[in-house]
């Protein structure tokens, strides 16, 4: 009977981890590209307790451990970046270097959320430079309003749908465009960041929806926004920054094709995972909210901060830019299949790189 169980469980997550090659946009499909970690954990649990239980004298139970390593393997290979085990893809800092700093702190509030205190105390301790909320809306927008003497700029989109965005700033915002790239109701932001009087930021504030049964059937839209933001950002050689809730986690294969396609780094490469969704399950926790950069930065610190009533944690990060050092920085390299599947599907909406504001 045990070894009839261990069968059947075994069985299963390979039909989890095969399905995962599948390509298929489907939200039930691309669903399992986020539990990678817990999926990953599971396995590693079987392959103990296959090793303890299975009858090895039945040759056919000589087959289990190795396929479950092998789907073990699968699953590491994609989380495996986002751990200390791997070079840091955007160097740290130099503290003897005096280039200009950016400090960013983004976080979804959660529309129902009523604790705004809670995030008005971290943008008091760690003064960003640039505030970006998702999610609020008027009273949001009405809460923040404490914060408008030190940050007298600003871009805001107030909505009910969950899709309501904000951005303040100490430092002015010019060219600014409220979009609506991909779906009418999901906004996204873009301006230039005029940090002192020669250094001007491409700045992308993004939202997209998620593959869900209440939201999307499929991941083309979100897909969609996401690519045709990054080739329209690998085409300026002027310091960029995105950031957002873009609802992928960061080891997924569309965001793995956005960072080929945008040439951008993700500094979380070689320092962790900095999982933001769920803040209240601790065991279903992946990363959602995302800091991506072009190499004229280097990374000062990035923190995940404390709980303010949302789902989402928020995060922050300081970069200095160092333009005399961004030909030692590297993102991952793109070929023509890469290239072929990003035309593809954006194929499949009418949008193009060209909708995307250029700040």
């Amino acid at each position: 009977m045990t070894q009839d169980i261990l069968v059947g469980v075994t069985m299963v997550f390979v039909a989890v981890t095969l399905i995962q090659y599948w390509s298929n946009p489907s939200w039930w499909i691309r669903g399992w590209d986020f539990p990678k970690l817990q999926i990953g954990a599971l396995l590693l649990v079987l392959l103990l307790i296959q090793l303890v239980l299975l009858d090895f004298s039945n040759h056919w139970n000589l087959l289990l451990p190795p396929v479950t390593l092998a789907c073990l393997a699968y699953q590491w290979w994609w989380i495996r970046p986002y751990t200390p085990l791997v070079h840091c893809e955007a160097d740290w800092a130099d503290p003897n270097d005096d280039g200009p700093r950016i400090r960013i702190l983004s976080s979804n509030v959660l529309t129902p959320n009523r604790h705004a205190d809670r995030l008005i105390a971290l943008v008091r301790q760690y003064r960003p430079d640039v505030l970006v909320t998702l999610e609020s809306d008027q009273w949001w927008e009405d809460q923040l309003q404490v914060l408008s003497d030190d940050y007298p700029y600003s871009i805001r989109c107030p909505l009910d749908n969950l899709y309501g965005m904000h951005v303040f700033s100490r430092l002015p915002l010019e060219n600014q465009r409220l979009s609506y790239l991909v779906q009418d109701d999901i906004p996204s932001m873009h301006a230039r960041l005029r940090v002192d009087d020669e250094l001007g930021v491409q700045m992308h504030f993004l939202h997209p929806a998620p593959p869900s049964p209440t939201e999307n059937d499929e991941s083309t839209e979100r897909d969609v926004e996401l690519l045709i933001v990054g080739r329209s950002v690998k085409q300026t050689d002027e310091p960029v920054i995105i950031t957002g809730d873009l609802n992928d986690v960061a080891w997924s294969p569309t965001t793995r094709l956005f960072r080929k396609i945008s040439g951008l780094l993700d500094p979380r490469i070689g320092r962790g995972m900095f999982n933001t969704f769920h803040a209240q399950h601790r065991l279903l926790r992946w990363p959602l909210d995302h800091f991506f950069h072009s190499a004229h930065f280097r990374v000062v610190r990035i923190k995940r901060l404390t709980d303010i009533g949302s789902d989402h944690f928020p995060m922050f990060i300081e970069l200095q830019y160092d333009r005399r050092h961004a030909s030692e920085q590297h993102s991952l390299d793109t070929n023509a299949d890469d290239r072929a599947r990003m035309q593809n599907k954006v194929a499949q909406e009418p949008a193009s790189k060209d909708d995307v504001p250029r700040p």
